[in-house]
């Protein structure tokens, strides 16, 4: 992993985004911070100090592309040059689409689907004259598995997916040494479910299994660090699952998750239905990385392991597929050998009784 890169991370002040900030921090990364939360961003800055880095708070809607586009050029004229950007920051309501109103529809675009946009143009701007930098985009299983009472969210992280693709073929016409990767993400114990906006009975929860933050923000960082990353990263294996099962069964999919897809998404706790919620504005407080499920929620994934692992993997596989034609061709020569001790035998035994008759 790289060390001291400059890095714009988009929903720094709580979940994902916090525990992306943590993680590079840990790599003495130089770090702005956008979210509207300016409490919440300074605590967060105080934990990558603590944990070896620098950052700059940048309190900022993401839909408002001026704004973002300011924040870019004051991060590099503090820490320098920018190496990478982590699109991170969303809204969504959890509400069948009966119950949508167009203006609920429209926010959750402008902040999960244009602030990407907006947050990709202005790290374009930088780094295609310096041929050079990492776009992240922090996906979902939901950009390519849709699930029920999150339509407005499931249709914008789709839409990021038609956006980056796009792109991606643009750069590879230019012949652009930027760099752009797609990270989809499981499940995750973050704030989002106590101040997501809801018309659910129950208090909203991520369809289980669910993972702690830090799993995915290591994929993030992982990415980021090599020269080349690769075209999209699959955390945790129920992401892969939906995945596959989109490609294969789709329409089985649609059945299920009609069946199920109400109460995964609940806990047995009703809401409140006066509840603060982030759709419009923050809600006000510190925050931190994690939700309220941190006794439900796994800490390590296997599948992450093998897939930012899969070089050592793919070597012992080699090394097991040498062996074993090593130890076929020894067999077989061993057995010619025999075949042909035995060939020669048989052939003296018969000439000696031909001398003698």
């Amino acid at each position: 992993m790289k060390s001291n890169q400059v890095v714009m991370v988009t929903g720094a002040s709580a979940g994902l985004g916090r525990a992306i900030a943590h993680a590079f921090a840990k790599q003495r990364a130089r770090i702005g911070l956008i979210a509207r939360n300016r409490q919440a961003l300074e605590a967060c800055s105080e934990e990558v100090r603590l944990l070896g880095g620098q950052a700059l708070v940048f309190p900022l809607d993401v839909s408002d592309a001026p704004s973002i586009e300011q924040a870019a050029s004051r991060l590099e004229e503090t820490f320098g040059p920018i190496d990478v950007w982590v699109n991170n920051a969303m809204v969504s309501v959890f509400s069948p689409v009966k119950e949508m109103t167009a203006e609920e529809y429209k926010r959750v675009t402008e902040v999960t689907y244009l602030g990407y946009v907006y947050g990709t143009q202005s790290a374009l701007r930088r780094m295609l004259p310096r041929d050079r930098g990492t776009i992240i985009q922090v996906g979902s299983a939901l950009t390519v598995r849709s699930i029920p009472l999150q339509s407005a969210y499931c249709g914008a992280k789709h839409a990021i997916i038609g956006f980056t693709d796009s792109l991606r073929c643009e750069l590879y016409h230019d012949k652009s040494n930027v760099q752009l990767t797609v990270v989809q993400m499981p499940a995750m114990n973050t704030v989002l479910f106590t101040w997501i906006k809801s018309r659910l009975p129950d208090k909203p929860q991520p369809v289980p299994p669910i993972f702690q933050p830090e799993v995915a923000a290591k994929v993030v960082v992982h990415a980021a660090g090599v020269d080349r990353p690769r075209r999209e990263y699959w955390v945790g294996s129920p992401t892969v699952e939906a995945m596959a099962g989109q490609i294969f069964v789709p329409g089985l999919l649609d059945r299920y998750l009609g069946e199920t897809g109400y109460e995964a998404q609940q806990t047995d706790i009703p809401d409140d239905p006066e509840r603060p919620n982030n759709l419009w504005d923050y809600v006000p407080g510190r925050h931190g990385a994690h939700g309220p499920f941190d006794k439900r929620s796994r800490t390590s994934s296997p599948q992450v392991f093998m897939d930012l692992h899969h070089n050592w993997f793919v070597a012992a596989g080699a090394a097991l597929v040498t062996a074993a034609l090593v130890g076929w061709k020894k067999t077989q020569q061993s057995r010619k050998e025999t075949s042909d001790v035995l060939a020669t035998g048989n052939g003296e035994s018969t000439d000696k009784l031909g001398c003698t008759a």
